[in-house]
């Protein structure tokens, strides 16, 4: 770890927009905020730089408020919600103050109603865009594309979650580790959660078979951003855009069971590949905005909003020609991959007979160039 810090010193001497430095773990309780305070205390009083702490949560830890030290912190503002006074990062005093480094505990965190942003890593772009150099914290089953997976593997929802990109853009993603056995034992130990708590933690999230799960999640997720930093340092990215038109699309409908977890997936596959992604809807006439009910028209807004929020351009058509609008858009924007759900419509014996075919079938058979990638069909019974 020692030379860590050293490369991000280097990448803040050299910037003008502000540079991204996330600490990513699998879990509460393995270290990452001590390892940002420990680095924010070595940056200044080894390189001298400027470090404040902007938002820091202990969660009452005196281990975690130990390794602070004497840091500097710029006050929280206070927010008055429903006749409770809560406290957020006050992103306007950072900016007055204008540190060269600031500290930003948990980067998922939804702020309180009445902040400037929803979310906090939105805080974040705002430091990162004024030049402020920014170290934060995350647990990788915030990251929205594993939703899903997150959830058949531990059971849990994951209700705070921010979109891949913020990661993906980050200058660097250093992961910090402990084994599963001293994870428990540190919870045992009244390291983590105060005692009344510790028996109940044991027994649900912080099972051994859930932080496996998610400490290998990690480790994929820290494998895949080498890889592709690996690839642009090389130049292999660029070589691979410029041979094969490989950009990922996915197609969205406003009766889509499962519109979420195939914007997930994609983001995910676009990731993967390193490529840009696109969420498209085509509106035929018979899905106008007079003609679908409120309902649908506030679910397919959402699965619209989700789509920008995971990282997709999203394109919105109106056609009753859908898989020839799909095939000429995914030929125009140099698209390899076509993401589809299963068709949510089940033709019955006699459309067959009168020649009827799922848009899934109109679109394989019309295909002659893209890679078709349909996902598994299942209800989702998540909450947002």
């Amino acid at each position: 770890m020692n030379n860590v810090p050293d490369k991000f010193l280097t990448m803040i001497r050299n910037a003008r927009r502000g540079r991204h430095k996330i600490y990513l773990g699998y879990c509460a309780g393995v270290g990452k905020t001590c390892q940002m305070l420990k680095e924010a205390l070595r940056l200044r009083d080894v390189e001298k730089l400027d470090v404040v702490i902007g938002i820091l949560e202990t969660h009452g830890r005196s281990e975690t408020a130990a390794c602070r030290g004497d840091l500097e912190a710029v006050p929280r503002r206070k927010i008055l919600y429903r006749k409770i006074e809560i406290t957020e990062m006050d992103v306007p005093a950072i900016l007055a103050r204008r540190p060269q480094v600031v500290l930003v505990d948990e980067l998922a965190h939804t702020n309180v109603p009445g902040s400037k942003h929803l979310k906090r890593y939105q805080d974040v772009e705002e430091l990162l865009d004024a030049g402020i150099h920014v170290i934060s914290t995350l647990n990788v089953q915030h990251l929205e594309s594993l939703y899903e997976i997150v959830e058949k593997n531990t059971g849990v929802k994951v209700k705070e979650r921010i979109p891949d990109w913020v990661v993906t853009r980050a200058d660097e993603v250093v992961n910090v580790d402990v084994s599963t056995a001293d994870l428990r034992e540190r919870i045992r130990s009244g390291r983590v959660y105060a005692a009344d708590r510790i028996d109940a933690a044991l027994a649900n999230f912080f099972q051994d078979s859930n932080l496996q799960q998610l400490r290998e999640l990690t480790l994929r997720e820290l494998a895949a951003q080498l890889d592709l930093k690996f690839r642009e340092k090389t130049g292999s990215v660029e070589r691979e855009d410029s041979a094969n038109p490989d950009q990922v699309l996915i197609c969205l409908s406003s009766h889509s069971p499962n519109a979420d977890a195939l914007l997930r997936y994609g983001s995910r596959l676009a990731g993967r590949l390193n490529r840009n992604w696109y969420a498209l809807y085509v509106q035929t006439s018979k899905e106008s905005a007079i003609r679908i009910n409120a309902e649908t028209q506030r679910r397919l807004a959402n699965t619209l909003e989700l789509a920008r929020q995971v990282g997709a351009t999203v394109f919105t058509f109106k056609s009753d020609n859908i898989v020839e609008t799909i095939l000429q858009f995914a030929r125009e924007h140099r698209v390899g991959h076509i993401v589809i759900g299963p068709s949510a419509r089940k033709l019955s014996w006699l459309d067959r007979l009168l020649g009827k075919s799922t848009l899934l079938e109109q679109l394989t058979l019309a295909n002659r160039d893209f890679k078709i990638v349909v996902t598994e069909n299942r209800q989702e019974t998540f909450s947002g």
